[in-house]
This record gives structure tokens, C-alpha cells and sequence, in this order.
């Protein structure tokens, strides 16, 4: 081994005989003075050529770490001496050493990151040579931890990154670097940046945007791809998405190559992420710089997506999508839209071609590809289409439905994956760091709305029921409950885990209503039925969720009708809880309420009920219209209903109020459970006799209700 190594070190000594002299000088300093001059001239030599990683070591073997460590924090300086050369030496030895990604992780470096942050910062002579060669290796050192797989959390927590936006915005020596570094710790680690440096930060972001707003060279172009990275995990500030957008109005205005325009078109899409529609003015000039983007994004899809044998810019599309649908969510806006009408009519014409290009894409989809991000962006954006418009390319849809319920499964079945795949779209998309809020994670979340559209068209609902999309829809609803049931905590579940759910309800409705013989003959829907009564007792109770609930009892409902001769509903303590449970959501959405000057009460909602009538009063119908049905099918439930009193506190509140504030659908709502309980049980027709409910059928020409009470 000696004999190996000989040759290598005279080599060395050979390339540099000088640095070898000051390092043999250094080896036999007595005393600090003699040091501190072997240090020099070693400094002096390592900077006036290149030096190989085993003589960069050799030098840290004869220096080590104690004396660089005196420099720095040195407060008293050899007379003539300035005291900034002392710390320069040191943080020269220390960028010596941090060339060494050994070296750059190492304690005795990272200790020094607070140190080091102030040099950035510190004032003295801009013309200084000595000064600026410090900064130079002090930046060389900050750049070289960062390199290291745990540098960018130490410097971090060491306050680097306020040192960096500070240099930045002092526009002093070496700020160029503070930028490039920023750049690098945000795309690392951009969540702990912010957390860490916020107010810092966004005036570095204040800083860009004004440069970018009053950018006319080819630094603009430059801006485009730095400023996605500044935007903030929480509120932009305005003066901020003002600049912004006039940037990019300028630009996206102009005649422009594809290398200019795309970075604008993945910054437009980062905002339009980050904010919705909030960055874009009010007015003609805002409508008309939006109906620019998405004009711009749908031309970008199809001619990437339409010609084949073209390689296709994933990123750059991806960014289109994001604006894509902005467009879709500002054309289906009632109020407050940005858009006119007839500018509403033209995008949407102009993204039905672009999605006509998305679905000639996935056409030509193969397995190998599904787990692509791209292919899940591709899918996204077809989904938000979906969502809205399903009778426009109603032939090209269906011709898809198959690729898509086999990829909703695919990715499903490997929901982890799933997950991964939408952070990576996040990724593609907009920039190199997570932007906004998280895109959902799973394929099948975002095809629902569109799905719940197809299911009541009869060409479409047999596409998917023959490709299994039912017994999906179960397994994939049955999978999210868990989600939101006891032992979870609910409060940290995105919302759009809850609006899933009831979205799946809405699509298990539909198939009730018009394939009721599916959900007689797939194993799928007991399960489901199974999970919807013993859910329900405890979903009733819980707060803000009676949207939720509403759209479980009403469901449940509808199925115990269609399955009411399952041993499961017959009386068993799960299907007593789920009617118990149903009564009191149906029992409880109205009360009396006095109104001033008059003596008789009007019927109103209840308080929990207000706020979500106009998306809930649907469901209460069609749950008391399934009620009904219910009873003469299952015999115990007559009993179990005047048990919890509901058949006679009903006609106790009928008969408090005035009939003129009682709406004639709800008349005909509560008569027909009233009927159906008195027909189905003489104990129920007794009650309600007693409750004067002759009398109240009388006041509400309630005929039928009338005709039933006065029989034996």
C-alpha cells in the first residue's frame, strides 16, 4: 500500500511545491503570530491555484478546526491589523474545508452557521477587496452545507434565511448569491422557510414583483421563473398579485417565442392555483387578460396533444391545465364572474376543443403509462370538465369511460401511489416545490362529480356499470367513511374527503332510481347498507355535518326500500338505530316560531337547519317520500315510530302553527307519512286520534289522512 501511495503524494508535493512549504511552515508554528503568517501564505497558495480533494484534506490535517475557530470570534486583532481580516482567514480555511462534502456536514461547520449569516450582512468598505473575497467564501460555505443531505434544516434554524433575504434586498456586494441560495433552501425545504422567515420573505417577494412589474429587457423572462418560488403558503399580498399581473399582462400580450412565453404561462398557473381568480382586476381589462390565458393554455393543449410523434412539454401542459380550469370555474360562475356572457360562450368552445385533445391523449394511454403524472394531470383536467359539461363530446366520453374506470381502480388499489402521483402533478405543474393546497389524491375523487352527471344518462350508466364502476364506487366510499369515523380526528380531514362522500351518495341515488335491480343483486350495496345503518345513530349527532347526514339517511332510505326483505333490515338492532336515527333528521328540520302581533305561530326551519336548506330540502323530501314506502314494507317500524313519538309530535306542531305559513309540499310530505303509519297500525291511528289529528287533517285538507282516522 505504501508503494501506492508514494508516487500520489510526490505528485502532489511536485504540482505545488510552494503550498507544501507553508504547510511544513505551518507544522512548526511555535506560537500564534507564527501561525496566523503560515495560515496567510497556506491561504495565500490555496487561492492561487486549484487543489485536489486529498490536498485540500492534507491542509485540514495540519490546520484542524481549533484556530479557524479562533478567527472567527476573535474581538481583538493584532495592532494595524483590521479586525474583518482575522474572520476573512478564517472563513477562507472554512471554505477550503466545506469543498469537502465530508467536511461540509461536520459539526464544527454547521456550529458556524450563525456566524456566518451575520458576515452577510455586516456592514463595511463595499470597495473593500479583503471584505468582499470574505463574503465570497462565506457564501462558498453556506452553498457547500446546503449541498449536504441535513444542510438546508441547519442553516434554517440557523437564520440563514433572513441573512439571505436581507443581503438580497441590500443589494450589496455578493447579493446575486443570497438570491441563487434562497432559491435553493426554498425548492429544499420551502415550508420551513416560510415558517422561519415569513416577513423576510415577502419582502424579497414585494421586491421581485416590482422588478418583474417594471422589468422591459430580457430579465423579465428570468423573473418568471424565479417568482413561483417566492409565493407563500398562505395570503399573497396584493400589491404583490397587482404587480404580477400587469407583468404578466404585458407579457402574454406580446408576440413571443415558446421559451418565453412558457415560464409566464407556469407562473399565471402558480397564481391562478394559489388564489383562484383573485389576482386577476375586475373590469374589461381583467376579463379580457383572462379570456387571453385560457385562450393561450388551450392552444398550448392542442397543439401538444393533437399531433403525435411530438414530444410533449408535461410541465409547460400541466401549467395550461391549472388555467384551464380557472376558465371552467369563471364560465360556471353565476355571480361575480369575471367573464361576460359572450365571452363565457366562446371559452367554453375553445376548451371543449382543447378537452377533445386531452381525451385523444388518454386514448392512447397504455398500462406502462398510467402511473405517469402527467397522465394524471391529463385526467384531472378532464375531470373538472366532467364536472361541469357532460353533453358536449358525449361520444368521445363514453369511448373513455372504460380507460378511465380501470385507471380510477388502478390507482385505488395502490392509493399510496395515488398519493404520490398528486404531489408529483403539484410538482410538475407549477414549480419545483409543492404549491398551494394539496391537489386530491386519488384519481376517483376526481371523477365523481362527472360520473354523478353520466349516471343518469342511460348510454353512460351502462358503460360504467358494465365496467364495475358500482362495486368501486362502494369499495371507494366504504374505504373514505372509515376515514370519518370515530377514533379519527375529523377536524384535520380536508373537506373534500366529506364532499366525496357525498357525491358518492348522489351517484348511488341516481342508480336507485333508475337500476334499482342493480342494487338488489350486487353483494356491494349490502355491504353499503350495512355500513349506512350503523353509521347514521352517530352522524346525526355530530355538529356541521347534516349536509352529510341528510345525504346518508335519505340513501339509506332508498335502499331499505329496494332491499326490504333482507334479513338485515328485519328488526335488528342496526336497522332500529338507522330508523331511529332517520326520524330524528326528518323530525327535526322544522319547529313553531311566534311572530310578532300575532297570536298563532308559523312553521319555520329550524336554526341547524337554515343554513343548508337550499342544498339539503331535496333530500328531506325524497327521505320522507322514502319513509313512506318504507313502512307497509317492513312491519315493525309503524311501532318503532310512535315509540319515538314523531307521528304525534308532528300533529301536535301542525296543529300550533297557522296553515296558511305551512307550504302545501310540506303538507303533502308530512300527510303522506301520517297515512302510511295510520294505515299500517291501529295503535298509530289511536294515537293520532288522541292527538287531535282528525281535526288537523281537517284544517290542512289532509282528505286522505281524514278518510283513515275515521275508520276502525
Amino acid at each position: 500500500m505504501a508503494s501506492d501511495c508514494e508516487p500520489a503524494l510526490n505528485q502532489a508535493e511536485s504540482r505545488n511545491p510552494t503550498l507544501e512549504r507553508y504547510l511544513g511552515a505551518l507544522r512548526e508554528a511555535k506560537n500564534d503570530s507564527e501561525q496566523f503568517a503560515a495560515l496567510l501564505l497556506v491561504t495565500k497558495a490555496v487561492k492561487a491555484g486549484d487543489i485536489d480533494a486529498k490536498t485540500r484534506r492534507r491542509i485540514f490535517d495540519a490546520v484542524g478546526f481549533t484556530f479557524p475557530n479562533r478567527l472567527l470570534t476573535t474581538k481583538e486583532a493584532p495592532d494595524g491589523c483590521p479586525d474583518h481580516v482575522l474572520r476573512a482567514l478564517g472563513v477562507a480555511l472554512l471554505a477550503c474545508f466545506c469543498s469537502d462534502p465530508e467536511l461540509a456536514s461536520h459539526p464544527q461547520v454547521l456550529n458556524k452557521i450563525p456566524i456566518l449569516s451575520t458576515f452577510l450582512t455586516a456592514r463595511g468598505d463595499p470597495d473593500d477587496a479583503a471584505r468582499r473575497s470574505m463574503i465570497d467564501d462565506t457564501y462558498q460555505c453556506l452553498t457547500a452545507v446546503a449541498g449536504t443531505p441535513r444542510g438546508p434544516r441547519h442553516l434554517i434554524a440557523g437564520g440563514t434565511v433572513s441573512a439571505l433575504c436581507q443581503a438580497y434586498l441590500g443589494h450589496g456586494y455578493g447579493f446575486d448569491q443570497a438570491l441563487a441560495l434562497l432559491v435553493g433552501l426554498l425548492a429544499a425545504a420551502e415550508t420551513q422557510c416560510w415558517k422561519e422567515a415569513e416577513p423576510d420573505l415577502l419582502a424579497v417577494l414585494r421586491g421581485l414583483s416590482e422588478d418583474f412589474q417594471k422589468a422591459e429587457d430580457a430579465s423579465k423572462f428570468e423573473l418568471c421563473q424565479l417568482l413561483p418560488l417566492f409565493l407563500p403558503p398562505t395570503t399573497v399580498p396584493s400589491e404583490c398579485l397587482r404587480d404580477l399581473q400587469a407583468g404578466l399582462a404585458r407579457i402574454l400580450g406580446s408576440k413571443l417565442s415558446s421559451w418565453q412565453r412558457n415560464p409566464a404561462l407556469k407562473l399565471a398557473a402558480r397564481l391562478a392555483h394559489a388564489c383562484g381568480s383573485d389576482w386577476i382586476p375586475a373590469g374589461s381589462s381583467g376579463s379580457k387578460f383572462l379570456a387571453l390565458l385560457v385562450n393561450l393554455a388551450c392552444v398550448e393543449v392542442r397543439l401538444a396533444l393533437e399531433e403525435t410523434g411530438t414530444e410533449v412539454k408535461e410541465d409547460v401542459v400541466t401549467a395550461c391545465y391549472a388555467l384551464m380550469e380557472l376558465g371552467i370555474q369563471e364560465c360556471t360562475r353565476c355571480e361575480q364572474s369575471l367573464l361576460k356572457e359572450p365571452q363565457k360562450v366562446q371559452l367554453v368552445s375553445i376548451m371543449k376543443e382543447a378537452i377533445g385533445a386531452v381525451i385523444h391523449y388518454l386514448q392512447q394511454v397504455g398500462p406502462e403509462k398510467q402511473k405517469e403524472p402527467f397522465v394524471f394531470a391529463s385526467v384531472r383536467i378532464l375531470g373538472a370538465w366532467l364536472a361541469e359539461e357532460t353533453s358536449s363530446l358525449r361520444k368521445e366520453v363514453c369511448q373513455l369511460l372504460p380507460f378511465l374506470v380501470r385507471y380510477a381502480k388502478t390507482l385505488y388499489e395502490e392509493a399510496e401511489e395515488a398519493n404520490d402521483l398528486s404531489q408529483q402533478v403539484a410538482t410538475l405543474a407549477i414549480s419545483p416545490t409543492t404549491p398551494g393546497p394539496t391537489w386530491p389524491g386519488d384519481a376517483l375523487r376526481l371523477l365523481l362529480p362527472g360520473w354523478c352527471h353520466l349516471t343518469v344518462e342511460d348510454g353512460p350508466r351502462e358503460i360504467l356499470i358494465k365496467e364495475g364502476a358500482p362495486s368501486l364506487l362502494c369499495k371507494y366510499f366504504l374505504q373514505q367513511w372509515e376515514l370519518t369515523s370515530p377514533g379519527h380526528d375529523t377536524s384535520v380531514l380536508p373537506d373534500s374527503v366529506e364532499i366525496g362522500l357525498q357525491t358518492c351518495c348522489h351517484i348511488f341515488l341516481n342508480l336507485v332510481v333508475t337500476a334499482p335491480g342493480l342494487i338488489k343483486r350486487d353483494a356491494c350495496f349490502t355491504s353499503l347498507m350495512n355500513t349506512l345503518m350503523t353509521s347514521l345513530p352517530s352522524l346525526v349527532q355530530q355538529q356541521g355535518r347534516l349536509l352529510l347526514a341528510a345525504n346518508v339517511a335519505t340513501l339509506g332510505l332508498l335502499m331499505a326500500r329496494l332491499l326490504s326483505t333482507s334479513p338485515a333490515l328485519q328488526g335488528t338492532p342496526a336497522s332500529r338505530g338507522f330508523f331511529a336515527a332517520a326520524i330524528l333528521f326528518l323530525s327535526q328540520s322544522h319547529v313553531a316560531r311566534a311572530t310578532p302581533g300575532s297570536d298563532q305561530a308559523v312553521l319555520a326551519l329550524s336554526p341547524d337547519y337554515e343554513g343548508v336548506w337550499a342544498d339539503l330540502q331535496e333530500l328531506w323530501f325524497l327521505g320522507m317520500q322514502a319513509f313512506t314506502g318504507c313502512v307497509p314494507l317492513l312491519p315493525w317500524l309503524a311501532p318503532a315510530a310512535l315509540r319515538s313519538r314523531w307521528p304525534q309530535e308532528l300533529l301536535q306542531l301542525l296543529g300550533s302553527v297557522s296553515p296558511n305559513s305551512v307550504k302545501p309540499e310540506m303538507v303533502a310530505a308530512y300527510q303522506g307519512v301520517l297515512v302510511e303509519l295510520a294505515r299500517a297500525n291501529r295503535l298509530c291511528r289511536e294515537a293520532m286520534r288522541l292527538q287531535a289529528g282528525e281535526e288537523t287533517a281537517s284544517h290542512y285538507r289532509m282528505a286522505a289522512l281524514e278518510q283513515c282516522l275515521s275508520e276502525p
